[in-house]
C-alpha cells in the first residue's frame, strides 16, 4: 500500500499582483529531498522587499505559477538527498536560497545554499541574515571594494540590508555614517555599528553630513533608496567615490557633470548575480562574523504566516524600517 505523503501549510501566489494574491494553503505536500538537497523544517524566514516586486511580476526574476516565496529560512533539517552529505537530519541552518519557497512549513534547498546555525544564534536571527548579510557583504566587499579607514555612507540604514552594512562595514575597519527616518530607527543604528546617524527626514540632513564629514566628503555610498536620494548622493561623494545601488524604487533626474570632477561611480548591485564560488566566499566571511560576535541580526516586525499579505503591505509602505521583518511558523 503506498504511503500517504505527508502535507504541509505554504503560501502559494497563483497570479502575479498586489499582497492579496498571496495565499495560504494547507495541503501542499512536502517536498523530497533528492540527491545535493535538503528539507528543512522551517521555524522563521525573512522577508525581502525584492520578494514583494517578484510577487507583483515587475522584476526581472518571473518564477513559473504558481509558486512559494521565501529564500532566507531559518530551522532544522528534516531530511538529506543521497548525496549531501554535509548535514545531518536535525542540525540547526540558515538558508540564502530555496528550491521550493521559504513561506512553508517545509523548505527544500540545494545544500550549497544551507549554512549552519551557531547556538548563540535564534532561528529568527538565522532568518535574517541571508538575502541582507549577503547583500551587504557583496555591495561593500565585492562591488566598492572598500579599504579599512574609508567613510561610508549606509544611506537607509535601519533595515535588514543596511543593519547588516553598518555591522559589516565596522568590523572591516570603515568609519560608518547611517541615516534613518525615526527616532528608534536611529538608535538601533548606533547600537549596530555607525559612528554617527542622521534622519533623513529632516529637510537639511544633507547639509548636516557635509558638515560632519568636511571637505573629505564621502567615500562610499551604499544607497536604499536610489530614486529619491541619488543626485543628494552624488554630491556627497569624495574623489573617486562610489555609490552603490542596492534598492531603488523608481527613476531620477541627476545632472552626469556631477561625476566627472570626482570621477565618481554609480555602481549596481544584486546578489542573484554571485557566483557559488562567491557565495563561498561571503559564507566564510559571515560564519567568522557570527563566531566572533560582530554579525548580529536585529529582529524587527514579525507577523504568522496568516498575516503575510500585511507583511508584504508593510515593508513597502511602513512608516519606517528598524530591524528585520521576519514570518514565524
Amino acid at each position: 500500500m503506498a504511503t500517504r505523503q505527508k502535507l504541509m501549510r505554504a503560501v502559494r501566489v497563483f497570479e502575479f499582483g498586489g499582497p492579496e494574491v498571496l495565499k495560504l494553503q494547507s495541503d501542499i505536500a512536502v517536498p523530497i529531498p533528492k540527491d545535493h538537497q535538503v528539507l528543512i523544517e522551517v521555524h522563521a524566514c525573512g522577508v525581502n522587499p525584492v520578494e514583494t516586486y517578484i510577487r507583483s511580476g515587475t522584476h526581472s526574476i518571473k518564477p513559473l505559477l504558481p509558486y512559494t516565496p521565501g529564500s532566507d529560512v531559518a530551522g532544522v533539517i528534516e531530511a538529506v538527498g543521497d548525496n549531501a552529505s554535509a548535514f545531518k537530519k536535525g542540525d540547526r541552518v540558515f538558508t540564502s536560497s530555496t528550491i521550493s519557497g521559504g513561506y512553508a512549513e517545509y523548505a527544500l534547498a540545494a545544500d550549497h545554499t544551507v549554512y549552519k546555525l551557531p547556538e548563540k544564534l535564534d532561528f529568527k536571527q538565522g532568518a535574517a541574515i541571508g538575502i541582507p548579510y549577503f547583500t551587504a557583504y557583496r555591495a561593500l566587499i565585492h562591488s566598492a571594494r572598500v579599504k579599512a579607514g574609508e567613510s561610508v555612507l549606509v544611506h537607509g540604514a535601519s533595515g535588514g540590508v543596511g543593519l547588516a552594512a553598518c555591522q559589516i562595514a565596522r568590523a572591516y575597519g570603515l568609519k560608518v555614517l547611517g541615516t534613518a527616518g525615526t527616532e528608534e530607527g536611529q538608535k538601533i543604528v548606533l547600537q549596530n555599528g555607525a559612528h554617527e546617524v542622521f534622519n533623513h527626514r529632516e529637510v537639511n540632513y544633507i547639509d548636516k553630513i557635509k558638515k560632519y564629514v568636511g571637505e573629505k566628503r564621502i567615500d562610499v555610498i551604499i544607497e536604499m533608496l536610489a530614486n529619491v536620494n541619488l543626485s543628494k548622493d552624488l554630491s556627497l561623494l569624495s574623489h573617486g567615490g562610489r555609490v552603490i545601488v542596492v534598492g531603488n524604487r523608481g527613476t531620477i533626474e541627476i545632472n552626469p557633470r556631477d561625476t566627472m570632477a570626482k570621477e565618481s561611480s554609480i555602481i549596481g548591485v544584486t546578489l542573484f548575480s554571485s557566483t557559488k564560488e562567491e557565495f563561498q566566499q561571503y559564507a566564510a566571511a559571515l560564519q567568522a562574523g557570527m563566531e566572533i560576535g560582530w554579525l548580529k541580526p536585529v529582529i524587527g516586525s514579525q507577523y504568522p504566516l496568516e498575516k503575510v499579505a500585511e507583511a508584504h503591505k508593510d515593508i513597502i509602505h511602513g512608516s519606517g524600517a528598524t530591524g528585520k521583518m521576519i514570518l514565524l511558523l
